[in-house]
């Protein structure tokens, strides 16, 4: 990467902060979204737009889906994964945050346990149900989409287990080097 192409990563990533403190929504992360190369997300669970099967949502046994990405960069020094549900009736809902995942790693398992520090030294952190680790879909009424997202980063972030999704995104800023994007869908019966 030549030193211009960096400068310019650098300004739109402070941009994408400002934004998000200033305006407290996605809007940030949106940016962040638009200037990263792109990571391909998959998982044994479902295909990307369709179905979550009922063990991974709130009426099953509420476990984490397997997760996979392949396509990082080089220089790629951890992965983050974010998991939220834009649907939601009070805007955005996070169901899971996962951070400090080392290079050499591609994929997650299933059923990661709810704790904030796994076996590599990766840390989740706090979902909008106020848990650490994966909280499934559970959507109040309709059909709702959700986003698990996977970020490489050029470094580990070093934070303690339990940070909040915004306080991630501000940790992240001008570290992402790419992402991707597997959306599922979930309602109730």
């Amino acid at each position: 990467m030549s030193e211009r192409e960096r400068r310019k990563r650098l300004l739109w990533g402070l941009l994408c902060v400002t934004i998000l403190f200033l305006t407290g929504d996605a809007r940030a992360e949106n940016e962040m979204q638009k200037i990263t190369a792109r990571l391909q997300v998959t998982s044994d669970a479902f295909k990307d737009g369709e179905w979550i099967p009922a063990p991974h949502t709130c009426d099953g046994k509420n476990i984490s889906p397997a997760l996979r990405w392949k396509g990082a960069p080089p220089g790629t020094q951890s992965f983050v994964i974010l998991a939220d549900d834009p649907d939601a009736p009070a805007g955005d809902w996070v169901h899971w945050v996962l951070y400090d995942l080392p290079p050499t790693v591609d994929m997650v398992p299933a059923d990661l346990p709810p704790v904030g520090k796994l076996a590599n030294a990766e840390k989740q952190g706090t979902n909008d149900f106020g848990k650490l680790g994966y909280g499934g879909p559970c959507p109040p009424a309709g059909v709702h989409r959700y986003f698990f997202k996977v970020y490489a980063l050029d470094r580990m972030l070093g934070s303690e287990a339990g940070l909040k999704k915004k306080d991630l995104l501000g940790a992240m800023e001008g570290h992402v080097l790419a992402m991707g994007t597997l959306v599922g869908k979930y309602k109730r019966k």
